[in-house]
């Protein structure tokens, strides 16, 4: 067990810890030279302070989910991932909510924004990164279709569906439940499957051992010994298909009891190292309201500032992913993500409306709801081929530039 601890609690987890505690102590002694509103140039370090230890200590977040992905495996591991960045998402977005002043619109924004970041900014990087650097990418078509079909419904009755059957752009009060009960029974009945049934359609792609093919097709490209052995009309390997299965993995049962004290101790060092971050996110949510209200920034610079902030771990992890050519764990970090988002941040502001007595407002603005549109079929397109490219990438970008045009037009 003691092995195991050092293993876990390295020296930079140590400091992780040490910092986001060491800055919620720090912030709760000048919680009076902090209250709104504060001067300029001590709001603008204060902030600069909070969100570099956010930042700092949701790398730590990360790391331990990583070590917990690694362990477990696709889509487990994936799925630990994704639902530790959503949490903190979740719990920024909920304490902008009950900090001061007005955030009708707080989680449309920031969903949106993640959407936009997720789907167009970080997909479209690793779709042009991994493409430059291995050509075609191939994924499990139906992991991804599941994703994609989540994802269109979920937006739907959170974006679409409000100004249609709600007032003012938010559900009325007895619409609430229902759409919370079954955006949340959605997205369980997912995991569920994705757990279960389905859990080979979110695993990586791997070519079958021994699957040959004949090339002899007078335009076929081959290089280096292959061209060699490409003339004789020797064999080479037969790309995988949707149904080819990933590198043989030890049953969730038998890793589960073997490596038992490692994953519990990286939970607990998880849990302990997320709660700065809940700490810090209602003194961040305060400061941010009142220098955006200083400058006249639009209300949805909130929103794209804490989706930026919060998915920049997960965004490196899934650069790196793309660069060693493993399309599919980007989907299920990305997508997976998104479903998360939106399936678990809608019920949760939702609640928190019904239990403060404050509007929630869904209903996205007609350009934004187009370019969330589009981004939905382009993904649909984009991942319903048998291969993405660099192609699709640069296609995924130019639709996140016309997003942030929209949003400081």
């Amino acid at each position: 067990m003691l092995h195991t601890l050092r293993r876990v609690l390295t020296p930079l987890a140590l400091a992780r810890l040490a910092v986001g505690w060491l800055g919620v102590v720090v912030l709760a002694l000048l919680s009076g030279p902090l209250t709104p509103p504060v001067p300029v140039l001590p709001l603008v370090l204060a902030l600069a302070v909070i969100v570099g230890v956010i930042l700092f200590a949701s790398t730590g977040v990360v790391a331990q989910a990583e070590h917990l992905a690694h362990r477990l495996g696709d889509p487990y591991g994936s799925l630990v991932l994704t639902l530790s960045i959503v949490m903190i998402e979740v719990v920024l977005i909920c304490a902008v909510m009950l900090g001061p002043g007005g955030h009708a619109t707080i989680a449309r924004d920031s969903v949106t924004a993640v959407a936009m970041i997720i789907l167009n900014l970080v997909i479209g990087l690793c779709l042009l990164v991994g493409g430059i650097a291995h050509g075609d990418l191939r994924h499990r078509r139906t992991g991804v279709s599941s994703y994609l079909a989540m994802l269109v419904v979920l937006c739907t009755l959170a974006f679409a569906l409000p100004p249609v059957v709600g007032e003012g752009g938010a559900f009325l009060p007895w619409q609430e439940i229902p759409v919370v009960a079954v955006t949340l029974g959605c997205y369980a009945f997912f995991l569920w499957r994705q757990t279960g049934a389905q859990a080979g359609d979110f695993m990586d792609v791997a070519p079958r051992v021994g699957a040959t093919r004949v090339s002899s097709a007078p335009g076929s490209q081959l290089s280096g010994s292959q061209v060699s052995a490409g003339a004789a009309g020797a064999a080479v390997p037969a790309p995988a298909s949707d149904d080819d299965d990933a590198a043989t993995r030890p049953p969730l049962a038998a890793v589960l009891h073997e490596h038992r004290n490692e994953l519990l101790s990286r939970l607990v060092v998880l849990v302990v190292t997320v709660l700065p971050v809940v700490l810090l996110s209602h003194d961040m949510a305060t400061l941010l309201d009142d220098g955006l209200g200083r400058t006249g920034a639009p209300s949805a610079v909130a929103g794209v500032l804490i989706a930026a902030i919060v998915f920049l771990p997960e965004s490196l992890t899934s650069l790196r992913a793309a660069r060693n050519g493993e399309i599919q764990r980007v989907s299920n970090l990305c997508h997976g993500a998104l479903v998360s988002t939106v399936g678990l941040t809608v019920p949760a502001v939702l609640v928190i409306g019904m239990i403060t007595g404050q509007t929630v407002v869904l209903a996205e603005s007609p350009v934004n709801l187009v370019l969330l549109g589009v981004t939905l079929a382009l993904s649909v397109l984009t991942f319903g081929a048998p291969r993405v490219t660099a192609v699709h990438g640069m296609a995924h970008l130019v639709l996140f530039v016309a997003y942030g045009l929209a949003v400081f037009s």
